[in-house]
């Protein structure tokens, strides 16, 4: 069984929604990308989301895209980010990791390596933005043989056979983006989102979580009560943008530890 599925399992068991915060790797600098991972664990993280740099990264809003920046001058590439898992996994062999990026790195390196490699250090599920369910048959196999979740995204403009699509193919959990934009954008209409999750609820026992717009504990927890999980992505990167490299990994589990007492308060 999967580490993915494993926690949310023990979650439901406990009445409770997964908290997943992204970072990128390599950001603020390589030595420093393993340290956060932990210290978001120490803070309550449920499943860590691991951007992988990239340098046209078209869904993700500003913020994020100067974080793909700041890896990226320290060169950090797809095989960084991987050995990153490997170190991790050391310490760490219960938290799930996704790795979230886009397609060009993996179509370097290769799909079958790529999956190779995700199953030998440790990741557990990849979500790969600018390959959705119709173009990407052959390679989610190599996923699949590998035993790593394939993550896809449905959105507020998700046609019904998007939707099916999406369900029919996924595996670990369904990302909703609660936003017609980009990461980090505002003004999230919960009462949509309700409607949407319902709705996808209504055609698969998957779990569901949703990002793009969780900005804060208050949001995280209106987000909880009617999602299985929340994500956490600009917010999480505005906090490494104004930290130093001696606090960052304090700060990231001081600012984990708020939206996870948070969620757990709708109980």
């Amino acid at each position: 069984m999967s580490r993915i599925r494993v926690v949310f399992d023990q979650l439901r068991q406990q009445g409770r929604k997964a908290l997943v915060p992204f970072i990128t790797a390599g950001d603020p600098n390589p030595q420093a990308t393993v340290p956060m991972m932990k210290a978001l664990v120490e803070g309550g993280a449920d499943i860590i989301e691991l951007g992988v740099p990239f340098s046209d990264p078209m869904a993700d809003g500003p913020t994020i895209q100067r974080a793909s920046e700041r890896a990226l001058k320290h060169g950090v590439g797809l095989r960084n980010v991987l050995d990153m898992v490997a170190e991790f996994r050391k310490t760490n062999t219960t938290t799930p990791v996704v790795l979230m990026g886009y397609g060009n790195p993996v179509e370097a390196m290769g799909w079958e390596a790529f999956a190779r490699r995700c199953a030998e250090v440790g990741v557990d599920g990849a979500l790969t933005v600018d390959f959705p369910p119709e173009e990407s048959g052959e390679a989610f196999q190599h996923l699949a043989r590998h035993a790593i979740d394939p993550i896809f995204l449905l959105a507020p403009t998700s046609a019904p056979e998007r939707i099916d699509a999406v369900v029919a193919a996924a595996r670990g959990f369904i990302y909703y983006v609660s936003l017609r934009g980009v990461t980090g954008a505002a003004n999230l209409d919960l009462a949509e989102v309700a409607s949407k999750v319902a709705a996808i609820h209504g055609k698969t026992t998957l779990p569901i979580g949703v990002g793009f717009g969780v900005r804060d504990a208050e949001t995280a927890k209106a987000v909880a009560a009617i999602a299985d999980a929340v994500v956490v992505g600009s917010r999480m990167v505005q906090e490494i943008e104004k930290s130093t490299e001696q606090n960052v990994a304090a700060n990231l589990a001081k600012l984990t530890r708020e939206l996870r007492v948070a969620m757990d308060s709708i109980n």
